[in-house]
């Protein structure tokens, strides 16, 4: 199969790019900020406060479009002076088409969004203050885990009493380089009030 100078081009600046955003997931990150309602070992209800947030939507299979849509918000982000540290954790969801993934890096203090130029592909937004359903773990991230503790968080939420009001989200803590056993993710679900 021959590739053309086009494809390899657009594959090796794809790659650049998700590189650049995974280096600076795993350096010193700030937290976004929430304040924890109450906790039952790896469960946890949290009300975060408004956020902004820079998203972009990338079609295929969530890690790759994960990494794809990371490595666009971080040169977005950091070419436009926002220094070189990311608001952890990088969130992704479904986009509402199902056809691919929403990747979503919360805007650090310093970045105002006000400030930002718009670009296409990228959206700036607020969300909302939330209350979220979180089951925090470590290890492997694979589709096939993230559905398993989506189940475990959905029959803790059953036994609490809670109810959703919006679809599963996941939170990743660290890059895909590291150790998978050093790993720490969450499945998220929004609460109904």
């Amino acid at each position: 199969m021959a590739f053309s100078a086009k494809m390899i081009g657009g594959g090796v600046a794809a790659a650049v790019a998700t590189g650049v955003g995974y280096l600076l997931l795993s350096r010193g990150e700030q937290a976004a900020a929430f304040r924890t309602i109450s906790r039952e070992g790896a469960f946890s209800v949290r009300d975060y406060p408004k956020l902004w947030v820079a998203e972009t939507v990338i079609e295929g299979m969530r890690e790759s479009a994960v990494a794809r849509g990371l490595g666009r918000l971080a040169e977005y982000l950091f070419g436009r002076g926002g220094g070189s540290r990311l608001t952890i954790p990088v969130l992704a969801d479904g986009d509402e088409d199902g056809r691919g993934w929403r990747t979503r890096l919360v805007m650090p203090d310093r970045i105002r969004p006000e400030g930002l130029e718009p670009e296409e592909g990228v959206a700036l937004r607020a969300l909302p203050p939330r209350r979220i359903a979180a089951m925090r773990f470590s290890g492997d991230n694979s589709d096939h885990i993230l559905g398993s503790h989506e189940a475990e968080l959905r029959r803790w939420m059953k036994a609490q009493g809670l109810r959703a009001a919006g679809p599963v989200e996941h939170a990743f803590y660290n890059s895909p380089l590291t150790p998978a056993r050093l790993r720490r993710s969450e499945v998220l679900i929004p609460l109904a009030a």
